[in-house]
């Protein structure tokens, strides 16, 4: 049974989340001290207390969850003996879940991953003026009807021009996530029922993430992971856009950067990690999101959330 490591992505964050990891372990409590230190700014506070709205900025929940999730992993290395690099064959994350999955497995330091992620994060924000850019999941659908609506929503028909709208997320189990200019993904929603989608629902998010409006985002991620030190990381990561194995520097570097625009293949990266051989996936971090994907993605696999006290000492002992 080969064990794979999951990362999750932004939408996990909740205030409270790391306090319990932070009151019980100074392996925690240096992970969030690391941090705060990288970005001078006490984001675990932000992280423990609230408020939710703070912590729900892109610059900081992207930074937290990795956080999070590290701070789980040094943990299970300081109280369990957990060695990531022969007990785990490989590591994934969702969307900024991928920058956890890579300094997990030692390709990031941890402050490094950190001024990464605020700036990814600004980036984003930054990208698009307010307002103009929209998200919406298709509940119900797959990837090929999410194309085709995609298709057929794009031009304006006051204007004639099409605009952006692309599938960002297929996160497998019939959720496709599709995002782009505000207008385009009205045409979508409203759309969807006709097309054969069971439900369209507009996200609360403030910026279009992952399609081609993110492109000001890419180029400065770009130009910030050129100067970052990234090594060979100790466990292959299944990068989101490739959905197949990464381990170069040069090729992590280019796949952080087309994620920026590109679409998250989660479901693809599920089924590659099983065709690998991996029956059993752990969530590191907050919340269980990827948890319940693991159930539709991959049925036949076991699958775990580890994000506090009680469930690191539960997974320690099926070791």
């Amino acid at each position: 049974m080969a064990l794979a490591f999951v990362f999750p992505g932004q939408g996990s964050q909740a205030p409270g989340m790391g306090r319990d990891l932070a009151a019980a372990f100074p392996a925690a409590r240096e992970v969030f001290q690391e941090v705060d230190e990288a970005l001078k700014q006490k984001l675990s506070a932000l992280m423990f207390e609230g408020p939710a709205e703070e912590l729900t900025l892109t610059a900081n929940a992207q930074p937290a969850l990795m956080a999070h999730s590290v701070a789980v992993l040094r943990v299970l290395e300081a109280e369990g003996g957990f060695d990531l690099a022969t007990r785990v064959a490989l590591v994934a994350g969702h969307s900024l879940g991928e920058y956890s999955a890579l300094t997990a497995a030692r390709a990031f330091d941890l402050p490094t991953a950190a001024r990464l992620l605020r700036l990814r994060g600004e980036a984003m924000q930054k990208a698009t003026p307010p307002g103009t850019g929209a998200m919406a999941a298709l509940l119900g659908a797959e990837p090929a009807q999410a194309e085709a609506l995609c298709e057929a929503a794009r031009v304006d028909p006051a204007t004639g021009k099409a605009e952006v709208l692309q599938v960002a997320n297929d996160n497998g189990g019939g959720q496709v996530v599709i995002s782009g200019a505000k207008g385009a993904v009205d045409r979508a929603v409203a759309a969807a029922p006709g097309a054969g989608i069971k439900r369209a629902m507009p996200l609360p998010v403030s910026a279009p993430f992952h399609c081609a409006l993110m492109a000001p985002a890419a180029d400065a991620m770009a130009e910030a992971l050129e100067r970052a030190d990234v090594s060979a990381p100790v466990v292959p990561v299944v990068a989101n856009v490739s959905a197949d194995k990464a381990t170069d520097p040069a090729e992590i570097r280019e796949l952080l950067v087309k994620q920026v625009t590109g679409t998250v293949r989660w479901r693809d990266c599920v089924a590659a990690m099983a065709t690998m051989g991996c029956d059993r996936f752990a969530e590191l971090g907050a919340g269980r999101v990827l948890t319940g994907l693991m159930k539709r993605n991959a049925p036949e696999a076991s699958a775990v959330a580890i994000g506090n006290p009680a469930d690191i000492e539960a997974f320690l002992k099926t070791l």
